[in-house]
């Protein structure tokens, strides 16, 4: 549009209705969203280094569509662009997709994203899942220094699932046998004094399922702190790490160095976080353990809607994390 037709067209605004200049800012709002969506799109893959369908590297430019650059490989003669091999490909109404990435930053309900976003309540579920693909599968992949380990239990849930074998409980219900009883999925949650963290999701409580899951956490010289669990101290001897144990449960919270109030403190913050959705599914517990995470590691304020949608399509250098 020429600078004379935008004149006219700005000059013209005050005759809309109230209606109208709400139609036109939604409109607006809409465009810039989409805009913004592709600008963090392009900017997260601008120049592809291999291909995806086959990991070759001679790649010329081939076109656009839908705002964004198209590569063909020149060895198996496909076309791909940026979001190619992302759980985000083919993921339609992009002009939402800032909102949606808001809304994960924001902890919103499903209900909550569904009125916001105007999409249904099956579609913000879908999306909500698609974009924390990969969130999930991001944390510390070694601990260093003073490392915290402690277990933490999950009511198992079967929610959104048809033909349970037992009565369904209610908005997130409790267990009819004890903390540690079979209707609990443990989680490992180890953490160290620098803030890295790792939420292992182990099948029993066991020592050989903890030892298996802390063995490429821990290196030699990581002093491990728990409080006093015995499943964790044999962990820990049979790696040979060394282990300070602290008696929460006597009222001997410090002593000296060793405590574990650095992994406590991190679980009370995802419990608090995880009550508003009122029970989770046990199959996408590790969805929602790494989208707290994701939150976790942006401080206070939170991420920003553009590092949530790289974080989506695979890019975490928007997190430290070793």
């Amino acid at each position: 549009m020429r600078q004379q037709q935008m004149t006219r067209l700005i000059h013209s605004l005050p005759q809309l209705t109230h209606h109208q200049r709400q139609q036109l800012a939604r409109s607006l709002q809409a465009l810039l969203d989409h805009s913004q969506a592709i600008a963090v799109v392009e900017t997260h893959n601008c120049a592809p280094r291999a291909c995806p369908h086959c990991s070759n590297s001679l790649l010329v430019k081939n076109g656009s569509a839908n705002g964004l650059q198209r590569f063909k490989c020149r060895q198996c003669a496909r076309t791909f662009n940026a979001l190619t091999g992302t759980p985000l490909a083919r993921l339609h109404l992009r002009d939402k997709w800032m909102g949606q990435a808001q809304a994960l930053g924001e902890g919103l309900s499903l209900n909550q994203v569904a009125q916001r976003l105007g999409v249904a309540q099956s579609t913000a579920f879908r999306w909500r899942h698609r974009f924390l693909a990969c969130p999930k599968s991001v944390q510390a992949r070694q601990l260093v220094g003073i490392a915290e380990a402690d277990e933490s239990y999950f009511l198992a849930s079967c929610k959104g699932h048809r033909g349970l074998l037992r009565r369904p409980r209610r908005r997130g219900g409790k267990a009819l046998a004890g903390c540690k009883g079979s209707e609990y999925t443990p989680v490992l949650m180890a953490r160290d004094r620098a803030g890295a963290t790792a939420n292992l999701i182990v099948q029993t409580n066991m020592a050989v399922s903890v030892q298996a899951a802390l063995k490429p956490l821990l290196a030699p010289d990581t002093i491990l702190c728990t409080d006093g669990s015995i499943t964790l101290a044999s962990a820990a001897r049979a790696l040979g790490v060394q282990h300070q144990a602290v008696n929460v449960s006597r009222g001997n919270r410090v002593r000296g160095p060793w405590h574990v109030q650095n992994v406590n403190a991190y679980v009370s913050r995802l419990r608090g976080w995880m009550q508003r959705f009122k029970g989770v599914a046990t199959k996408y517990l590790d969805s929602y353990l790494g989208w707290f995470r994701m939150l976790d590691r942006s401080g206070p304020m939170g991420p920003q809607p553009a590092q949530v949608l790289e974080a989506a399509m695979g890019n975490q250098g928007v997190t430290s994390i070793r």
